[in-house]
């Protein structure tokens, strides 16, 4: 199969990548393209306006959390041979965990053999952007480098330097100058850009970012560049992914996933691996009060519900019941945000509210970041999803931290191989059938997590 495709990229984070790669795919998707959009990296913010943009779920794609193998295989099975992929790196070109650029943007191109567009911020800038761009030109050959966006362009004498100058230097094409913008269609905030579900104009906001594009990129240009010759890549049945074991016994536990603007980071992966180990998705809200469904286990993802702390203190019935389900033995699995709700509560600017009561834990809120990037845990404490001695890869960023600690290191089943975690080099509270953490997981690359949670649930079911 030949997919088009294209990767974005930038010399840092705060670049325009991020705005560029949600106008491409606004801009395109009106056209009447059909955009597939993927974000490289551990991020749910973005994805959730490249899904917003493209008008369908945005995958994932990171080898550090997942195996290349089967992050090539997980591409090639939502790529279309009549679309275009878009892929949003991050961070800079080739930031990376280590000095050989494992975990960069870079190599990730390298692997789905995509052609990059780079987007640079010229703010009083001209013949030096030519030498950046030759840098990242000639610093890996192998990366197909093939065109260039310019970003807050002052003026028309700005923009016509700038152009001459790198494709006299580079030989690299630039396709599109942005000038310096004052919108505020993309408010930004601690984890940056505000997630799509708390912004009550984002439809209007992805519209601008789509405008941009069309106005200011030559988008012929890029739609050439994703279709140009490419090494084919193997089909998806030369390319079996590592994935959940289904249930056979015909029954689907019923598994709830609380998907509001208070609890919205959920891999589209993870909740489809829910289903293909046989499980029933039920998607419920917190934040509104509406009453929680009978269920047989339950995720809760994270997000920010310090945002919604006084919502969530409110609504007494729905904590209620979430606690009642866990002293009868409800499974369930919680991430961050989700960790901090199970907590007894959380308080801000010296104000207490009072959460599910479920893990004797009271969490407070930094200006900092308390854990941020890459984990690795392994698994050494008593738990109903992992086996002893299983490591797990997965990442944190969070603001919030313990205040007060209730429990005993032994309720904490994970140890950190890599990452902050909860409390005193540990991760994973355990409470019954309840495993709450910081570390978030991806289900391509840790399958036992969702066959570990419908099993139990599964299990619950039948009691």
């Amino acid at each position: 199969m030949v997919l088009p495709r294209i990767t974005i990229s930038g010399l840092r984070g705060g670049s325009g990548k991020t705005i560029l790669s949600v106008g491409l795919a606004a801009a395109l998707s009106k056209a009447g393209e059909n955009v597939i959009p993927f974000k490289k990296g551990p991020d749910y913010i973005d994805a959730g306006w490249l899904a917003l943009a493209a008008r369908k779920p945005c995958h994932n794609l990171d080898a550090f959390l997942v195996d290349p193998h089967t992050t090539v295989a997980s591409f090639v099975s939502h790529s279309k041979e009549d679309g275009i992929s878009i892929i949003e790196g991050n961070r800079g070109l080739y930031d990376s965990i280590d000095p050989d650029g494992s975990t960069s943007t870079a190599e990730l191109a390298k692997l789905l053999v995509s052609p990059l567009i780079l987007i640079v911020d010229c703010t009083k800038s001209t013949r030096t952007i030519a030498a950046l761009v030759m840098g990242c030109s000639h610093f890996d050959p192998d990366v197909d480098l093939r065109a260039v966006v310019l970003n807050n362009v002052a003026g028309s004498r700005h923009e016509s330097k700038l152009r001459k100058n790198i494709e006299k230097f580079t030989g690299i094409s630039v396709i599109g100058a942005i000038p310096k913008l004052t919108s505020e269609d993309f408010p930004e905030r601690h984890m940056g850009l505000i997630p799509t579900a708390e912004h009550d104009w984002a439809y209007e906001a992805v519209d601008a970012a789509g405008n941009i594009a069309a106005k200011y990129l030559d988008l012929d240009l890029v739609r050439q560049i994703a279709r140009s010759p490419l090494i084919p890549v193997p089909r998806t049945d030369q390319l079996p992914m590592a994935r959940p074991k289904p249930r056979l016994d015909g029954y689907r536990p019923r598994i709830g996933v609380v998907q509001d603007s208070a609890f919205q980071f959920y891999y589209p992966e993870n909740l489809e691996a829910l289903e293909e180990a046989g499980a029933e998705v039920v998607s419920f809200s917190l934040v509104s009060g509406e009453p929680i469904p009978e269920l047989d286990g339950l995720y809760i993802g994270g997000g920010f519900p310090e945002t919604h702390a006084r919502e969530l203190a409110a609504n007494a019935a729905g904590r209620d019941k979430i606690k009642a389900f866990a002293d009868a033995g409800l499974p369930i699995y919680a991430e961050c945000g989700g960790l901090m709700f199970l907590g007894k509560e959380l308080v801000l600017e010296g104000e207490r509210y009072p959460m599910a009561g479920i893990l004797p834990i009271v969490f407070g809120l930094s200006k900092k970041p308390q854990g941020h990037g890459y984990t690795v845990v392994k698994v050494d404490g008593a738990n109903p999803y992992y086996e002893s001695g299983t490591q797990l890869k997965g990442h944190e960023f969070h603001y919030s931290s313990v205040l007060e600690f209730g429990g005993k290191e032994s309720d904490l089943a994970f140890s950190m191989v890599r990452g902050k975690g909860l409390y005193n080099g540990r991760d994973g509270m355990i409470y019954k059938n309840v495993l709450a953490t910081y570390t978030h997981i991806h289900a391509l690359g840790a399958p036992q997590w969702a066959e570990g949670l419908v099993r139990l649930a599964a299990v619950y079911s039948h009691k």
